[in-house]
């Protein structure tokens, strides 16, 4: 479904009630289009765990407007499956990212670092700094 208010409507169709008695929870599944504004989006939200998510943030149950009580894990369960028309794992989406080497490289926090400089994280860009030779990471002359 391509918007929240469609995936409302269609638990109010199941379960009664009005819109907003469902949109909240609809709307907490599709937050991550904030991150990636195409279906990728899903695989931090839309499966088995996610919907264990939202019964944590949510409650096991919700009241809607007909004074009907409905489990929260069901309603998470609709909004995967008419998205992706099963209930995957998390497993079943990390099989699908490739290892990356920054991926694999740990790094011990209490390595010293040379005086002088200073070491930025993954994605820290300095201007200047185009080489991935140190793993991601970027030191800089003060």
């Amino acid at each position: 479904m391509a918007h929240c208010y469609y995936h409302a409507l269609s638990s109010v169709r199941k379960w009664g009630g009005v819109v907003e008695d469902y949109l909240p929870l609809h709307q907490w599944f599709d937050r991550s289009k904030a991150i990636f504004a195409d279906p990728r989006h899903r695989a931090l939200r839309h499966h088995a765990e996610g919907i264990f998510m939202l019964e944590t943030l949510f409650g096991a149950t919700i009241v809607n407007a007909n004074d009907r009580v409905v489990p929260v894990r069901l309603i998470g369960e609709q909004h995967v499956r008419e998205d992706l028309g099963t209930i995957p794992s998390f497993a079943d989406w990390g099989r699908l990212i490739t290892p990356r080497d920054w991926m694999l490289r740990g790094h011990r926090l209490d390595e010293p670092v040379a005086a002088g400089t200073v070491q930025s994280g993954v994605g820290d860009v300095f201007p200047g700094s185009h080489s991935s030779a140190s793993g991601g990471r970027v030191a800089v002359e003060l």
